[in-house]
């Protein structure tokens, strides 16, 4: 029996309880801010927390290694830590993590077809504009 379509499934808040819904607890794992960017940059090759802070650029260290120690218990990454002095942390996508380039992929082609650079970076800048008047 084939899945039903992506936009027919029932959204979990309409579904029993017990019901699991891979879409809605996907996207739930996925929308965490910097999620997608510390993936994206794990893509490249395995690095240590320093080196991942300059390539994601502006997250929190305390944020980092919260959504670090998440994306290792969901299984998505692996951590390392050599016994050097002073120690060094590496980090590292496992086969699941390496599963979400197709999903970065897709959303690279729909931003590249949908999305116009001039309208988002105008939306982004209003947004910070209202943020700092409050």
């Amino acid at each position: 029996m084939a899945a039903a379509p992506i936009a027919r499934r029932r959204s979990r808040a309409h579904a029993p309880a017990a019901e699991f819904c891979p879409v809605y607890e996907a996207i739930g794992v996925l929308q965490g801010k910097w999620t997608l960017h510390i993936v994206s940059a794990l893509l490249e090759g395995a690095c240590g927390f320093n080196e991942l802070a300059r390539a994601i650029g502006g997250c929190n260290p305390a944020t980092l290694a919260e959504r670090l120690d998440t994306l290792e218990q969901l299984g998505l990454i692996t951590k390392t830590v050599e016994s050097t002095m002073p120690p060094r942390t590496s980090y590292a996508l496992t086969r699941a993590g390496e599963g979400l380039q197709e999903v970065i992929g897709a959303i690279d082609r729909w931003g590249q077809r949908h999305l116009r650079k001039d309208a988002v970076r105008a939306l982004t800048v209003g947004r910070r504009r209202r943020r700092v008047a409050r």
